[in-house]
């Protein structure tokens, strides 16, 4: 089942028990994966990679507007954000944790010949494909440069 159908599913179920938090980010998703459907390369058909990019985008997205409400006093809507993001998190597989970054990056080191920060792009384009939707491009950046620097 691919994660539209999956998205189509749980839209259907939130409806019928009246989640109406629920059903927003669940809209947010599918308008989302629609859009990047439309697109002229995508011809109809996105991939599975794709799907992954876009589903961490909407997370950080309502992440990052959940801290600036905060900021501005406004736990209502931080709270919105957060439960929208815990949403769409559970369409993301499991994200691994600093320690096994570390030991993907370090094969990579390995693999690429990388001798320095000169070679942070080589590094960088293998560890996201290779960790696609398993961690987030800011951790695995940071943790590169440290690694290299």
């Amino acid at each position: 089942m691919s994660l539209s159908d999956k998205i189509d599913q749980d839209i259907k179920k939130a409806m019928l028990a009246r989640e109406s938090k629920k059903l927003e980010a669940l809209r947010a998703i599918k308008a989302e994966l629609l859009l990047a459907g439309t697109e002229k390369k995508a011809a109809g058909k996105i991939s599975g990679q794709t799907e992954m990019q876009i589903l961490q985008k909407l997370v950080k997205q309502r992440k990052e507007s959940a801290g600036l409400y905060r900021e501005k006093g406004r736990e209502d809507l931080a709270a919105t954000e957060e439960f929208q993001s815990d949403v769409i998190e559970k369409y993301l597989p499991e994200q691994l944790g600093e320690g096994e970054i570390k030991t993907i990056l370090a094969d990579i080191i390995k693999e690429t010949g990388a001798s320095g920060i000169k070679d942070m792009g080589k590094v960088m384009g293998m560890a996201t494909k290779k960790l696609s939707g398993k961690a987030d491009n800011k951790t695995i950046a940071d943790l590169a440069k440290q690694m290299l620097g």
